[in-house]
């Protein structure tokens, strides 16, 4: 029988969940071609692609705010199944961002980590580099500085996926600013190379990633963390796999609908 020890999340596992939600990002255009309205994207969520763990899905709708045309991306995720009898969770996220900018206005984070749980929302205000986080569990409202121009940890995954990244070679690093509660994160994504897996609808040819954590002044690697891209028009995430010091954690594409543009398949 399995402990509950075995399967109680720890960071590992709460950062393959935020990087399901928060990749990587460039600069933005404003000809958004890589996702539109009605794209729904699910992942299944397993410890060393064998004993299934939970699921997450991602769904963009469309709002205005301001008078401006504006993304709403809602994800989810929750535990299911053995893993869901020992360790419950239920998580939500949601975030707002510009069409034009690709820039968040508005995020909310509602979470249920086996009894650990978090209600917040940021409002952000690009122009004056500003950011109030009101915390709805314990009523509380603060105001922080923004380091810049910054992205959520949804709204960095579709920063990226408008962006060329067909002239990028191994080496490459792509550097961000990514708000997250309190604080501005910085870190970098490493380019490993290209390569073809195998997922559930076949062959795909992909991008891999390796994040660079600031620790101090100095940027680690992690080497347990890797993300496959879709290396197409789309750009999606279609694995996250986290390294333990026994098997991994992995979260593979498992379904989707409404892609903006074709998603290519190799059957030789």
């Amino acid at each position: 029988m399995f402990e509950k020890g075995q399967f109680k999340f720890n960071m590992k596992t709460r950062i393959l969940y935020m990087l399901l939600f928060a990749v990587f990002t460039l600069n933005a255009q404003q000809d958004v071609k890589a996702f539109k309205k009605g794209e729904w994207l699910k992942y299944r969520v397993s410890y060393s692609n064998f004993l299934s763990a939970g699921n997450a899905t991602l769904e963009v709708k469309n709002t205005i705010y301001s008078g401006k045309e504006a993304f709403h991306v809602v994800g989810k995720g929750k535990t299911t199944g053995v893993i869901s009898w020992f360790f419950k969770v239920r998580d939500k996220y949601e975030s707002y961002f510009y069409k034009e900018s690709l820039l968040p206005f508005h995020f909310i984070r509602k979470i249920d980590e086996g009894g650990h749980t978090r209600d917040k929302e940021i409002y952000f205000n690009q122009g004056t580099k500003k950011a109030v986080v009101i915390d709805n569990k314990y009523k509380t409202e603060k105001e922080f500085s923004l380091d810049g121009e910054v992205q959520d940890m949804v709204s960095t995954l579709y920063y990226l996926r408008d962006q060329d990244i067909s002239k990028m070679k191994a080496g490459d690093e792509i550097t961000l600013t990514m708000f997250f509660d309190s604080t501005n994160y910085q870190f970098k994504l490493r380019l490993l190379g290209r390569e073809i897996i195998r997922t559930k609808f076949g062959k795909v040819a992909t991008v891999k990633f390796r994040p660079l954590v600031q620790a101090g002044r100095v940027f680690k690697e992690n080497e347990s963390l890797t993300v496959w891209v879709s290396d197409d028009k789309n750009k999606i995430p279609l694995r996250i796999k986290a390294s333990l010091a026994v098997g991994s954690m992995r979260a593979d594409l498992n379904a989707y609908k409404g892609l903006a543009n074709t998603f290519p398949i190799i059957f030789n």
